[in-house]
């Protein structure tokens, strides 16, 4: 099998996670939506096999094959490698988000026996695996939304904090009749761990912060190079007591006729 992989888009994967857009009702109706508004290929909006993971649903495989025999036999067998795909990404045996698979060709054996689950769904994580790999992958992280309440003289100092921590401040409001300003700002949730102890410390106690989850933000290295977002994957595969250290190879996705 031969397949590319490529990004959902952002506003698609937003409109998936809060039901904007449903993937279990009419097919026509869906593939209406992808065209209209979130300018999609026709051919491919009539071709969705599956979106995934079961649980979040912000990934899809797209049949893009032409005058193959068989595929419709395979279908079953090829989403549920899809799905664990979905599940177990090739980095860091984490979830994905926002990917797009689409099937451009295959060769399929002629007896039945050869296209069963056991060849079919191995074969589909490998082809997967492989795509990801050269589709300059990147790794997400979650943000939280913060919320600082604080005195006017220690504003400047949370700043400082925030700033410590890859985080931004986006406003800061005066309450009304008091000395206290509230702050807004977002802060990766890697950043966070001992971030209201350390932010108490510095301003003597008077900073009171309150973090909700707000959104997924993809980091901005690459890391299929050496750096930070390389050393992050190998930190999460160890983690896990992966076999691999580090990623692996793409040579071992690549088979040959």
């Amino acid at each position: 099998m031969y397949a590319v992989a490529e990004p959902l888009g952002e506003n698609l994967v937003v409109a998936l996670e809060n039901k904007v857009v449903s993937v279990h009702g009419d097919a026509k109706e869906l593939s209406k939506k992808l065209c209209s508004e979130f300018d999609w290929n026709p051919d491919f909006s009539k071709k969705i096999w599956s979106f995934g993971p079961e649980t979040r649903e912000t990934n899809c495989i797209v049949d893009a094959t032409r005058g193959i025999q068989y595929m419709n036999e395979i279908r079953d067998n090829v989403v549920a490698g899809f799905q664990e795909t979905c599940r177990r990404g090739v980095l860091c045996d984490e979830e994905l988000r926002g990917v797009k698979f689409v099937l451009t060709d295959a060769t399929l054996h002629a007896d039945t026996i050869h296209r069963g689950g056991g060849q079919i769904i191995p074969a589909t994580r490998r082809v997967l695996n492989a795509a990801l790999l050269t589709a300059s992958p990147r790794l997400m992280e979650p943000i939280y939304a913060v919320e600082v309440s604080c005195p006017q003289q220690a504003v400047h100092t949370v700043y400082e904090v925030m700033n410590m921590r890859r985080g931004s401040v986006v406003e800061e409001v005066a309450r009304p009749g008091t000395s206290q300003f509230n702050l807004k700002g977002f802060l990766p949730v890697l950043e966070s761990f001992g971030f209201t102890e350390a932010l108490r410390a510095a301003t003597s106690g008077t900073a009171f912060p309150q973090l909700v989850f707000d959104h997924w933000n993809v980091l901005e290295w690459d890391p299929m190079q050496e750096g930070k977002a390389r050393d992050l994957v190998r930190a999460a595969r160890r983690r896990k007591g992966l076999p691999d250290a580090d990623i692996p190879p793409l040579e071992r996705f690549l088979d040959k006729l």
